[in-house]
């Protein structure tokens, strides 16, 4: 096998893997902000950690995956300005602040099944620590925190090389902090948030510092202290959380276990930060801030399986800015059709050979499969190359004169990284009825083989106008395609 090498922010290189446990991978990913559903943006973040960590399990490490819920704390600012971003949600629907979280947090769970993302061993729900945060904030309070009107704030002076992983080391770097009157620093962040004098909170608890809400980045330091131990092996998340939360994130860390400074990345409660791009449309940079965005959902209504998206992202280097466009997710849907359509083809082949268990390592007994699976073991070794992954897949699936065991075997193995589901997937589970159409497919079908009856017996004026039956109702007929598709929607 290759050396796993992975690109970590907090270095800006490519670095061999080498676990803090032997034998073991211990992964952080920042999780979702339960006051609205997630755009798909966001959800590529959870594509590019369950690859992750999909990879070191087919690397042999034992894999504890944490992803948080957060469900208080975090402000309407990434830093510390404006309001509660669940308090805000709560009021604006007049629902119960816990009712919110519940529906979004069960939204976000269907978008993480729809899209095959392995279950991570712990989902951390934030007020499920609220007495770890306050005995945490205690801890550090004396040394690196002072209280002002408003709240508990960390100086970031008393830690070192504060702001290295966001290359942020001056006030100017930090332009998307507000002012806060009394901060002695610019980039200083709170560590708890009082409840404002003649306010009451539907999240809030009692503190030495009076009573009020944690801030945003405290959560994060105590679950992966908690559940992973300082210093684990990768904490992941977006790139937007590279420039405000993990900076903050990692000083708390620093302060916590009396660390020095960067050069040594344990220091930072982590081994490595690992972060993927925004995914981009046209008109700029995912967001929720417009009221409208693009969520699984949608995509779903509109005809397109959920792993067709999942595709899309593995096409690209997790590093790299995604475009989004409807053209580009039809393309990527096009892709798994064609391998759930060869799929099915060696699945029919290996029945016709009597259809036998398959053995997992049938792979390694033939050099055409052998070989290819070398390949994509350095592509994804080499910081999660999926894009050039994908190419040795296909390679496999387009093999000739081989026993189709062999092949299943090796297409099961490279999917137990990519996690397309693709020897669960068939053809009409890709068919994807479109939320506004007018016609079933059991319509479909039944015109479709009046159609073909009609061809069969040269009745050409009755196969026309069955097919502008369907055509009117918004169905294609697509004769002659090379995929065998016969219709879409």
């Amino acid at each position: 096998m290759s050396e796993l090498k992975l690109f970590n922010s907090l270095t800006r290189t490519v670095e061999p893997f080498h676990p803090v446990h032997e034998g073991e991978a211990r992964v952080y990913t920042c999780g979702p902000t339960v006051y609205n559903y997630p755009h798909i943006g966001n959800m590529r973040a959870y594509v590019f950690a369950d690859v992750l960590g999909r990879t070191l399990s087919w690397k042999g490490y034992k894999l504890t995956h944490v992803i948080n819920i957060t469900d208080v704390g975090h402000l309407t600012d990434d830093a510390d300005a404006g309001e509660d971003k669940m308090e805000k949600m709560a009021a604006e629907r007049a629902q119960s602040i816990w009712d919110i979280a519940k529906h979004y947090t069960e939204a976000y769970w269907a978008d993480v099944k729809a899209l095959n993302i392995r279950q991570p061993a712990h989902w951390s729900v934030a007020t499920d620590y609220i007495d770890e945060m306050l005995e945490f904030a205690k801890s550090i309070a004396d040394k690196h925190c002072y209280e002002l009107d408003s709240g508990l704030y960390f100086d970031v002076s008393t830690v070192e090389d504060y702001g290295r992983l966001a290359r942020a080391v001056t006030e100017e770097g930090e332009g998307r902090i507000d002012t806060v009157e009394g901060k002695r620093n610019a980039a200083d962040f709170a560590i708890w948030r009082k409840t404002p004098p003649g306010e009451k909170r539907q999240m809030e608890w009692d503190s030495p510092w009076g009573k009020g809400a944690p801030g945003w980045h405290l959560e994060c330091s105590v679950m992966g202290e908690k559940l992973l131990g300082f210093p684990f092996d990768i904490h992941t998340g977006g790139i937007d959380h590279r420039e405000i939360h993990h900076p903050n994130e990692i000083a708390q860390n620093q302060a916590f276990c009396g660390c020095g400074g960067l050069s040594e990345a344990t220091n930072s409660g982590a081994r490595f930060w690992m972060h993927n791009n925004f995914l981009v449309e046209r008109s700029g940079k995912m967001s929720k801030s417009a009221g409208e965005f693009l969520r699984l959902q949608l995509l779903i209504d509109k005809g397109y399986h959920p792993l067709a998206y999942r595709m899309m992202c593995l096409q690209a280097h997790y590093r790299s800015e995604l475009e989004f466009s409807w053209e580009g997710l039809g393309a990527a849907l096009t892709r798994l059709k064609r391998m759930v359509m060869q799929v099915e083809r060696w699945k029919d082949r290996h029945a016709e050979r009597g259809g036998e268990a398959i053995e997992a390592d049938a792979w390694k007994g033939h050099p055409k499969t052998r070989e290819p699976l070398d390949r994509f073991d350095a592509a994804i070794s080499s910081d999660l190359n999926t894009a050039d992954a994908l190419v040795m897949l296909d390679d496999v699936l387009s093999l000739k004169k081989i026993d189709p065991a062999i092949v299943l075997s090796a297409v099961a193995r490279m999917d137990a990284v990519l996690g397309l589901g693709l020897l669960d997937l068939s053809r009409t589970d890709l068919r994807i009825r479109p939320k506004n159409a007018e016609i079933t497919e059991a319509e479909i079908e039944d015109a479709l083989e009046r159609r073909k009856v009609a061809r069969a017996e040269k009745d050409f004026a009755t196969s026309d106008a069955l097919r502008d039956e369907l055509t009117a109702k918004g169905v294609e007929v697509m004769d002659g395609d090379p995929l065998g598709w016969e219709w879409k929607l």
